[in-house]
């Protein structure tokens, strides 16, 4: 029972930095996508209101677990790492379309497609992680 009560309070610990260290996401799911997706471009990549529009959307549908400015928070990974930033835009296109369910990542392909490539213009547009706390940062001290 202590160790259970244990777990529960680390797991509600408000400690950023703490957060940061404990929470070593798997972005292995990335690498999943087909080739014909990884492949496909984004058809609004070059459109400069596909990113206003695709940040209007994440802060509508992904920011609760993705955090603002898509960094990362106790339930999704932060969406600047490298891993993600390298990605195809046919990459995150397929994966916002086809989810990671068993990993609390929603299907998001009711939404139109559109604007599933509004939220990878965004996603694209972020850069590099932002966090303060990750030494690789370029916005470390």
């Amino acid at each position: 029972m202590l160790l259970v009560g244990s777990l529960c309070a680390a797991q509600k610990d408000p400690r950023p930095e703490k957060l940061a260290k404990n929470n070593a996401y798997d972005y292995t799911e990335l690498t999943k996508a087909p080739e014909k997706a990884r492949l496909k471009p984004n058809p609004l990549g070059k459109d400069p209101d596909a990113a206003t529009a695709g940040q209007f959307l994440f802060e509508n549908h992904c920011a609760e677990c993705h955090g603002e400015a898509g960094i990362g928070g106790k339930k999704a990974p932060s969406l600047r790492a490298p891993e993600v930033q390298n990605a195809s835009p046919g990459t995150l296109f397929w994966l916002l379309t086809s989810g990671v369910t068993r990993k609390g990542m929603p299907v998001w392909s009711k939404l139109p497609e559109a604007q599933r490539w509004q939220i990878v213009r965004y996603l694209k547009s972020l850069g590099p992680d932002a966090n303060p706390n990750n030494p690789a940062s370029p916005t470390a001290q």
